[in-house]
């Protein structure tokens, strides 16, 4: 009898086990369906950057030739003797990944994909190739948008990157170190954040795995919208250590916007030089917590110096948006069209 209990508790508890395996893998996202609804829209992109190098050029980094000592004269003679140091042809090539925006050819990736690259090929999924123009690129928001002859391509849905959430899963399809259409998740480790070169963007912080390569891939959230670009990596090592940083979508579709309207991106300036109110700060500001943007500077004859701000201000919304710390201030400007009048909300001598 008191076998019988045994084996009726552990069957218990193996079910209760089952179940409970059963409910944590139904928790799990499965990706399949969403690599293979986009992953023909993911594209890689090669590009050829012809460059001249003098024969000097060419000498190991860092080697020194002592004037007199006879060395030097032996290798300019050499070189003449090689043709007089005329400058020889070298190719440099490199590779990342983009995605496919309209059917009749526009292709979103980064600017750092593309950059001075005198030939520029997209591969599909199907080994296509089709040379790409560039029809824009912007430095500072790390965004391009190329251009191929093609009909009837497979495309991305562009979702929406101002309702993201901390902690969503998303997933991301790209060619690290070349291998094409490598579809690898994690989820959203921040938001909003600036990073030092990049003050006008405010990167989606994930921990999916992105290396090189990945660059100009497309991010997406669960229901298979792209909600940003693969941009960058933080690391010690040149691969991957659990922090990557994507541009959000709405940001990317203003650039494209920009260059489809008028050929070139504008950004809102407002002239002044801010940092992080302190806890201390607020205290003296009347602040009930650290918020805001503090200005340290105003530039003359800047919108900001013609609008009337002075140092000491803090600015705590701009054009009805919050600035919660100061590195929220200058993606709210700059997407700010040029010329619009805007209403700021100010703390300035313990008043609003």
């Amino acid at each position: 009898m008191r076998v019988n209990k045994n084996w009726a508790a552990l069957t218990m508890l193996f079910a209760w086990l089952m179940l409970s395996f059963s409910v944590q893998a139904r928790s799990l996202p499965d990706f399949t369906e969403l690599v293979a609804d986009n992953g023909d829209a993911v594209v890689n992109i090669r590009t050829h950057n012809k460059t001249e190098e003098t024969p000097t050029s060419m000498l190991p980094r860092g080697l020194d030739l002592p004037e007199g000592s006879g060395i030097d004269d032996f290798f300019k003679k050499f070189f003449e003797g090689q043709g007089g140091g005329a400058p020889i042809p070298r190719e440099s090539e490199s590779l990342g990944s983009g995605f496919v925006i309209s059917s009749d050819g526009y292709i979103l990736t980064n600017h750092h994909v593309i950059k001075d690259a005198d030939e520029i090929i997209v591969r599909f999924s199907d080994r296509t190739e089709l040379e790409a123009k560039v029809l824009g690129s912007d430095e500072r928001s790390d965004v391009a948008l190329l251009k191929v002859d093609a009909k009837n391509l497979k495309t991305v849905k562009l979702g929406d990157s101002d309702n993201l959430k901390v902690g969503e899963w998303v997933l991301a399809i790209g060619s690290p170190f070349g291998f094409d259409y490598s579809a690898t998740a994690g989820i959203i480790s921040a938001l909003g954040r600036s990073l030092p070169s990049d003050s006008y963007v405010p990167f989606i912080q994930t921990d999916v795995a992105i290396n090189p390569g990945n660059s100009g891939g497309p991010l997406f959230n669960l229901d298979g919208e792209v909600i940003g670009i693969n941009s960058q990596i933080y690391s010690r090592t040149g691969g991957f250590m659990g922090v990557s940083f994507a541009i959000p979508i709405d940001t990317v579709m203003n650039v494209v916007e920009q260059i489809k309207s008028q050929g070139y991106v504008s950004r809102g300036w407002l002239g002044v030089v801010i940092q992080d109110v302190t806890r201390e700060l607020a205290e003296s500001f009347g602040l009930s917590k650290p918020s805001g943007a503090l200005i340290s500077r105003v530039v003359d004859d800047s919108p900001a110096a013609r609008a009337g701000f002075k140092t000491g201000d803090v600015i705590l919304k701009f054009d009805g948006k919050e600035v919660e710390t100061s590195s929220d201030l200058p993606p709210i400007v700059g997407r700010t069209k040029v010329g619009k009048e805007v209403d700021v909300e100010v703390m300035r001598n313990n008043k609003h």
